[in-house]
């Protein structure tokens, strides 16, 4: 990535334009925050609802009073931890953001990226960049240059490309907008690294209370080909039932294949831990969907705050993918 490429970016945002860059989550889909027409491409683009609401990204955390009105104490201690890095907070907004970003809220999420290429784009354009992640909307997320391009295609105006992403799933949301921060969709950072350093109990997400953010909808991630969570002990008996009904199976498991498992199995080992697994699960998925199968068995992941975020995404992919596999 040159300096070239973040002017030439920074040239087609100011123009009104799209451009994928990636995060240290996914790549992300991003336009002018400040303008509602190039704003409303991402969500033609994406076949995305106008009212769900989207991330704006940030430079630094010295740019939130533009963004944000009323600023509680916790977050600039949030931020002040945690930014760059993948935690998006939501905050009473200010009159100058559009109502296109959040989807006619009175709220707006806001990230400080931790990725380098991101930062250098951020601070070259100088202002907020709107984007939510860049795949279809309501597919798997893209963490790789190539899957944008295989996805979007020339719908983009310009891609960035920063290589794989680390963390791999998207940014932790808090609400800091009622009397006690809610986890809206769990990431990377959890919910008792914010309590212990707020040293606050976190309050249970109500769909009455919260406003609306990114990944809230039951049916989201989703390859294209069926996927089924099944239990870690049980995943065997269920890909011997597929090959009795003569269908093909991707399989995603912690445990090493063995012999058992049919020649005409797509195996993908998958890392044990839970920030390998992460890294790893939404480039998987992908593969997966491309193997020519007719269902993907995942094993269930373990129990723990750890693995949150990676049993959240697999619940709504497993709602979210099409059962007719097209």
């Amino acid at each position: 990535m040159t300096r070239a490429d973040i002017e030439a970016a920074v040239h087609v945002l100011r123009a009104g334009g799209v451009v994928a860059f990636p995060t240290e989550t996914v790549y992300g889909l991003g336009a002018d925050a400040l303008n509602p027409a190039a704003v409303e491409r991402i969500f033609a683009i994406k076949g995305r609802p106008a009212h769900h609401p989207l991330i704006v990204h940030l430079a630094d955390a010295a740019q939130l009073p533009h963004w944000a009105r009323d600023i509680p104490k916790d977050a600039h201690i949030l931020a002040g931890h945690f930014w760059p890095g993948p935690l998006t907070l939501i905050l009473k907004r200010t009159p100058q953001v559009p109502d296109c970003v959040t989807g006619g809220q009175d709220t707006v999420g806001l990230r400080v990226p931790g990725h380098p290429v991101a930062l250098a784009l951020l601070r070259a354009f100088g202002g907020g960049i709107a984007a939510p992640s860049a795949n279809r909307f309501g597919r798997v997320s893209p963490t790789t240059a190539a899957h944008v391009h295989a996805e979007l295609g020339n719908d983009v105006d310009m891609i960035l490309d920063g290589g794989p992403c680390r963390v791999g799933l998207e940014s932790t949301i808090v609400s800091l907008v009622g009397e006690r921060p809610v986890i809206l969709r769990p990431g990377a950072i959890t919910a008792g690294q914010i309590e212990e350093l707020l040293e606050v109990k976190i309050d249970e997400l109500s769909d009455v209370e919260t406003p609306r953010a990114p990944g809230m909808l039951k049916m989201h991630y989703a390859p294209r080909t069926p996927l089924r969570l099944v239990l870690a002990a049980q995943w065997g008996q269920e890909l011997a039932r597929q090959v009795a009904q003569g269908k093909h199976s991707a399989v995603l498991s912690t445990i090493p294949e063995n012999s058992a498992v049919p020649k005409a199995t797509a195996y993908f080992l998958m890392p044990a831990d839970p920030e390998g697994y992460a890294h790893r699960l939404y480039a998987a998925l992908r593969e997966a969907d491309h193997a020519g199968c007719d269902v993907i068995l995942v094993a269930e992941p373990p129990p723990g705050e750890d693995w949150l975020a990676i049993r959240d995404r697999l619940t709504r992919a497993a709602a979210g993918s099409d059962e007719t596999g097209t």
